[in-house]
């Protein structure tokens, strides 16, 4: 939501209370009310944002989770297809004992196929467990919220486990039967069985029975995981259509918190323009007064050949090796960066309620900072992240709709992400840098409530 500024103290007149209270209170009442709303919006609008990307996780695990017991349940198929040839053939060597070295050579083929795919459902139960277990570890993260995925990731790997086992089972079986068909046909080739006649064909016919029983055996055990499999995937197809319905419902309240806050923001906006001092005033003087120093330096800097002006817009980065948080230098650090910390100190030492003074390009980089926020990069990323603020990118919705407004200040209200999983809701005032006419980024000041 955007409202024109101008008149901005005809409007605040317009609606002010008749009575004791005159503009100046209202507007200071209307400031304090607007700054409340703004940050419980700010809070929500991160809340929600939080619990948004927690659900797009989850959907692209249950995916994940479906992939992997679709390809299980395609496997296990295989194996009753190829059970049930396995099955024919041995009834076709039952009835034809004296061609009895063809059709054995059948089972025999076929129990090959059957080996081959367990073997890769057992290659992909492990892959599956693998999939369940990363489920279950962002289930847990997502607390209270994630307990139902929780459970379903942890019916899938046990579900995988069962599968691994009785596919390894399947495996040693047909082994043991393959043995036992391979004997039965150098027995019954041989020169002893064929002088033997009908007593080695009761024994023949025992042991095919006893063939016919095991491959029946096994193409239970594969019913049994297909039946199994296919519970559990309708589970998860379930749950993860009501996770992707939640994340969509999410970014919709997303959408509608950011509009609040713009709203209160816009308010607060209207009411400093006014005319009225407020709290805010003298830090808003000190980002405008701190935007034009800086914009004089730069103005200097390009008349005196420091530095070249296509190279003080140049929006090209070269990675810093080693850095986590990734960080970069630009072609004008070497101009920009003696000269920034000591024009930001001075509006840090204003205030205890100010937390950061930065100067940002177009894009969002920020090429120095105060020293507090300049420590050299280490090995720990989130120690980085509070206090290497440098040399990075900061590019958020609060930071880019600092960077591209065009008015004399932005004052907003966002939640900061101070590493390691803390949060701090704070206000954000921002004025334009603008160098020989063009805007080259802003001053950033984030301040306590």
């Amino acid at each position: 939501m955007h409202f024109h500024l101008f008149n901005s103290k005809i409007a605040l007149e317009e609606h002010a209370p008749n009575g004791d209270m005159d503009l100046e209170q209202y507007v200071k009442s209307l400031v304090s009310q607007s700054s409340g709303l703004g940050k419980g919006a700010a809070e929500l609008n991160g809340l929600i944002g939080d619990l948004a990307e927690m659900s797009s996780t989850q959907t692209s695990a249950f995916t994940s989770l479906a992939a992997e017991i679709d390809a299980m349940v395609q496997a296990n198929r295989a194996i009753c297809d190829v059970t049930k040839a396995s099955h024919e053939s041995v009834h076709r060597a039952r009835q034809a004992v004296e061609q009895v070295g063809t059709a054995v050579a059948g089972v025999t083929d076929t129990l090959a196929d059957v080996i081959a795919a367990a073997n890769e459902i057992t290659k992909i139960a492990l892959q599956t467990r693998l999939v369940a277990f990363n489920a279950a570890v962002e289930a847990k993260r997502a607390g209270e919220a994630g307990r139902g995925f929780g459970v379903v990731a942890d019916a899938v790997k046990d579900l995988a486990a069962r599968v691994e086992q009785s596919s390894k089972m399947i495996t040693n079986s047909i082994t043991q039967l393959d043995v036992r068909i391979r004997d039965l046909s150098q027995d019954i080739l041989s020169k002893e069985t064929r002088r033997h006649g009908a007593n080695q064909r009761d024994s023949f016919h025992a042991a095919v029975s006893e063939v016919e029983q095991g491959v029946d055996d096994i193409a239970a055990t594969a019913q049994k995981n297909l039946d199994g499999c296919a519970g559990v995937i309708q589970t998860v197809r379930g749950l993860s259509s009501q996770v992707a319905g939640s994340a969509n419902a999410l970014q919709n309240a997303r959408r509608e918190t950011e509009d609040f806050l713009s709203l209160a923001e816009t308010m607060i906006e209207m009411a400093v323009e006014s005319g009225v001092r407020t709290g805010d005033t003298p830090y808003i003087e000190a980002a405008i007064d701190l935007a034009a120093e800086i914009g004089r330096v730069f103005e200097q800097g390009v008349r005196s050949g420091a530095i070249a002006a296509a190279d003080l817009f140049a929006q090209k980065y070269r990675p810093i090796t080693g850095t986590n948080p990734p960080a970069y230098l630009a072609p004008y650090s070497r101009f920009v960066d003696p000269v920034l910390p000591a024009m930001l100190e001075k509006v840090m030492a204003m205030s205890a309620k100010i937390t950061f003074c930065i100067a940002t390009d177009r894009k969002g980089y920020v090429p120095m900072n105060v020293a507090v926020y300049c420590k050299p990069y280490g090995a720990d990323p989130v120690w980085n992240q509070a206090n290497c603020r440098y040399h990075r990118f900061f590019d958020g919705r609060t930071e880019m709709a600092a960077i591209r407004h065009q008015g004399r200040f932005l004052l907003q209200t966002y939640r900061r992400d101070m590493g390691g999983g803390k949060f701090v809701v704070m206000k954000h005032l921002s004025t334009p840098i603008v160098v020989d006419g063009t805007q080259w980024g802003a001053v950033r000041i984030g301040l306590q409530f």
